[in-house]
C-alpha cells in the first residue's frame, strides 16, 4: 500500500505588500501518496502555484505544517533544506531553463556535480538512464538552439529526474508548447508515473488536466475539489518515431 509522501497540514500563506496583506493559502490539508500522478488547477490567483512552490521548498508558509518523506520541512536548517531540494525533489517549468551553450547531455548531468561522493561512472549512468527515461539518449550531443520545444523540455524532465527524487514537480510544462508536442511531453509524465514517480502537475488546461489520475482545483487559496479522475487520457506516443532533429 502506498505511504503518505506529503502530508500538509493547516498551511496558510500570506505576502504583506505595504499596508494589504494578501491571503494565498487560506488553511489547506492535502496527502499525498507515493507513485500518485496529481494535476492541480485554478484560475490565476487561486493558489496553485504558491502551493506548488511550498511543496517544492522554494518558499516557507505562514503557519501550518509540511512533512515530506517524513522529514517536517519547516524545522530544518537552510543547509539542510538545500540538501533536501537536490536530492529529493525535481523541478520542470514551462520554460526549459536550458543552459545555451552546454549540450543535452551537460544539462542533464548539472545537478549531478554538485554530489561530491559521487564519481565519473556513477554520474556517467544516472544521466544515461534520464536521458533514455525521456528517450532523448541520441540527442545528448546537441545543443538547445537543435532541439525542438518539445525535445528542449525533455532534457528539462531529464534533468529533474536525474537525482532520482522521491517527487516530481512539473509547472504548467506545457504552457510554451503547441498541442501536439504537449501530447508527446503529458506522455514521458504518464511513462515516468508508470516506473513509480510521484508527479504533481500544476496547469490551467483542463485537458491538460485529464492526464492525471486525481485533479484537484483550487480557488480563493482553498481546495475546493480533489477528486480522482475515470477516465484518464492516454497520450499514445511513439517518442522514438519523431522525426529527426535538422543539423547544419
Amino acid at each position: 500500500m502506498s505511504k503518505p509522501l506529503v502530508r500538509i497540514e493547516h498551511l496558510t500563506k500570506t505576502y504583506k505588500m505595504g499596508d494589504l496583506e494578501v491571503h494565498a493559502l487560506r488553511g489547506v490539508d492535502l496527502t499525498i501518496n507515493s507513485g500518485e500522478f496529481i494535476a492541480i488547477m485554478g484560475a490565476s490567483g487561486s493558489g496553485k502555484t504558491t502551493l506548488m512552490n511550498l511543496i517544492g521548498c522554494l518558499d516557507k508558509p505562514t503557519s501550518g505544517t509540511y512533512t515530506l518523506d517524513g522529514t517536517d520541512v519547516h524545522t530544518i536548517n537552510e543547509e539542510d533544506l538545500a540538501e533536501l531540494r537536490n536530492q529529493k525533489i525535481g523541478y520542470v517549468f514551462q520554460s526549459f531553463y536550458l543552459l545555451p551553450r552546454t549540450t543535452a547531455y551537460e544539462n542533464v548531468e548539472l545537478p549531478l556535480l554538485y554530489r561530491t561522493r559521487m564519481s565519473h561512472h556513477q554520474r556517467k549512468e544516472l544521466t544515461r538512464k534520464a536521458m533514455q527515461n525521456v528517450s532523448m539518449e541520441d540527442r545528448a550531443h546537441h545543443f538547445p538552439n537543435q532541439l525542438s520545444g518539445g525535445q528542449q523540455q525533455r532534457v528539462a524532465i531529464a534533468r529533474a529526474i536525474v537525482n532520482e527524487p522521491v517527487i516530481l514537480l512539473a509547472d504548467e510544462p506545457t504552457g510554451n508548447l503547441d498541442s501536439r508536442t504537449g501530447v508527446e511531453v503529458m506522455a514521458v509524465f504518464q511513462e515516468l508515473h508508470k516506473q513509480g514517480i510521484t508527479i504533481i502537475l500544476v496547469t490551467h488546461e483542463r485537458d491538460i488536466s485529464e492526464y492525471a489520475e486525481r485533479i484537484i482545483t483550487f480557488r480563493d487559496g482553498k481546495i475546493r475539489s480533489d477528486i480522482g479522475n475515470p477516465k484518464i487520457r492516454n497520450a499514445f506516443v511513439d517518442l522514438q518515431s519523431l522525426p529527426p532533429v535538422d543539423e547544419d
